[in-house]
């Protein structure tokens, strides 16, 4: 091909690529627009259902309804937080370095001092101690530091209409959560919390706003969102509500006594489920024998957990499981218990 034909051919391409590039820049502009923008709730084919359920069983206007989710986004992070919890996915000792750390229990202590009175209120009222009330706020927003950054009307929306494993369950707490909104006055735009809707220095979901939490300081307004003192009132009447038994014990670490066999004969008796099943002469009679002499006939659960020394086994009583009511995950329970092992040194 000669050399001229060549260098007409190659202007020609500059020329056209000079006139393309601005409209491939819009295109893509516009695309990448679309994909960031708000999803229209309000053309959801789940949307209309819910709508005409809201407003004829709750009461609720329907206009403001349509104006809230107008405004509604899906976020797609929100999917995938909660297809990998950490529960899930974490080990228990990769679980200890995120919860257990020394700046958490510091943070906790201060946030202790500054509210003593009201923790033995709740201590007298709902025979709480104040440790578990302290570690469970601790690990769920280290006292407030942390309540959040996902507006709930997203996350539920989000959930409830774009999560079909759980569905069910997430359009029952967006309806609760406008619900909340003419009880507790929360602003159902701005208000933020976790990727799973839950509010709060004590992490409440919409559900259990409306039926556990309670005003502690006695001004009229339950506000867990801005007010420490009903989130420890609240945090002490849940633990109440779901059976928590004052001065009983709550979990003790287990040995296996290898002459009776070994570990791997436990694989299918240990972490059976959360809730107590087995007596404690079952668990002893398995070759698990914890530091603390229970009663013989005592309901409780074995547990095996993955720790920074391999395994460790643990025998956790009613109490323990009360815990996993805040939580369904044993891990969670074993740091809220150990957090408040390690603050209940510090308060005394």
């Amino acid at each position: 091909m000669p050399t001229t034909f060549r260098s007409t051919r190659l202007i020609q391409r500059m020329f056209i690529a000079t006139l393309v590039a601005p409209l491939i820049s819009v295109l893509t502009f516009n695309a990448n627009a679309n994909a960031t923008s708000k999803n229209d709730y309000l053309q959801h084919d789940k949307f209309t259902a819910f709508l005409n359920t809201v407003v004829k069983e709750d009461g609720h206007d329907k206009q403001t309804i349509l104006d809230l989710f107008d405004d509604a986004e899906r976020k797609d992070s929100i999917l995938k937080a909660i297809a990998r919890p950490a529960e899930k996915r974490l080990t228990w000792a990769k679980y200890q370095d995120i919860f257990l750390g020394k700046k958490r229990a510091e943070k906790g202590l201060a946030f202790y001092k500054k509210h003593k009175s009201t923790f033995k209120q709740a201590n007298d009222k709902y025979g709480v101690p104040p440790e578990i009330i302290l570690a469970i706020i601790g690990v769920e927003t280290r006292y407030g530091g942390n309540k959040g950054s996902y507006r709930v009307i997203d996350a539920l929306s989000t959930l409830a209409f774009d999560y079909p494993p759980r569905s069910k369950f997430f359009t029952k707490q967006l309806r609760q959560y406008l619900l909340l909104g003419k009880e507790a006055g929360i602003d159902l735009k701005a208000t933020t919390g976790s990727y799973a809707g839950a509010m709060g220095f004590p992490q409440f979901i919409p559900s259990s706003y409306r039926h556990y939490a309670v005003d502690f300081d006695n001004d009229d307004v339950i506000d867990l969102i801005n007010n420490p003192v009903d989130a420890i009132g609240s945090v002490a009447n849940y633990f109440s509500e779901h059976g928590w038994v004052a001065n009983a014990p709550i979990t003790s670490p287990a040995r296996f006594l290898k002459a009776n066999g070994k570990e791997s004969d436990l694989d299918d008796f240990v972490n059976q489920g959360l809730k107590p099943s087995l007596t404690i002469e079952d668990i002893n009679n398995a070759g698990l024998l914890g530091d603390k002499a229970y009663d013989k006939g005592l309901k409780a659960t074995a547990m095996r957990l993955k720790g920074k020394q391999g395994n460790e086994y643990w025998i956790g009583l009613n109490n323990f499981y009360v815990i996993t009511r805040y939580n369904h995950s044993k891990l969670y329970a074993m740091a809220v218990y150990q957090l408040s092992e390690t603050l209940k040194t510090k308060i005394k």
